[in-house]
């Protein structure tokens, strides 16, 4: 407990760049998630092999290696000057758009295929069709999966940590320098880690249950 008090205002930093960082790459993730998804079941082959493109690439590279180019190369290329912590955002939401895109996708190959074709019988494009008939139905079928892969993305926030972004694990290595014993100091960052990671879960839960999702 000592520690904890001893450091308050460093462990409610860190605590609150976890949740800066896994909100942000979140949004992110969603964003490009659904519209990588769109791409992967569009009608257009271009749109669709970007799409497997994406998803081959940023799910078959280590998260670690996607922040070295993060840091070391994007920022000569792209955003000069980027903060560490809009790089981290970018490397954690890149990488899960990825895993979220596929959730997505799942879903919505279980909404009937009459649906689509009835939405283009009446005359909407593809876009509409997805938008407004297929996105919807399938969103009640999403949501588990979604649950499982942010609650991953706070804990793959702590790999931000390493690249000077402040959150947990950040402050964690720093009062290990110090001296302090680290089994306690993980232990207060595991919990910090689970408080988030139930509130997520109670979100999706929450949710779950009010669109009537079946288990």
């Amino acid at each position: 407990m000592n520690v904890l008090l001893d450091y308050l205002p460093e462990f409610r930093a860190g605590f609150l760049g976890t949740l800066a960082i896994t909100a942000a790459s979140a949004v992110i993730a969603l964003v490009l998630g659904v519209l990588i998804a769109g791409f992967r079941v569009s009608p257009i082959p271009p749109l669709r092999a970007f799409g497997t493109a994406w998803v081959t690439l940023l799910r078959n590279t280590p998260l670690t290696l996607l922040f070295l180019i993060a840091f070391f190369v994007v920022p000569k290329i792209l955003f000069q000057g980027a903060s560490p912590f809009v790089l981290g955002m970018l490397a954690l939401g890149l990488y899960t758009s990825s895993f979220v895109c596929e959730a997505i996708r799942s879903g919505i190959s279980t909404v009937p295929v009459g649906q689509a074709e009835a939405a283009r019988s009446i005359g909407l494009s593809f876009t509409q069709t997805l938008r407004l008939i297929v996105l919807p139905q399938a969103t009640r079928t999403v949501l588990p999966p979604l649950s499982s892969i942010f609650i991953a993305l706070t804990k793959n926030s702590a790999v931000a940590g390493a690249f000077s972004v402040t959150e947990l694990f950040g402050y964690a290595k720093l009062l290990s320098d110090k001296g302090y014993a680290i089994a306690v100091i993980f232990l207060w960052v595991a919990l910090a880690y689970l408080l988030i990671t139930f509130a997520i879960s109670g979100v999706f839960r929450l949710l779950e249950r009010r669109m009537g999702v079946a288990r």
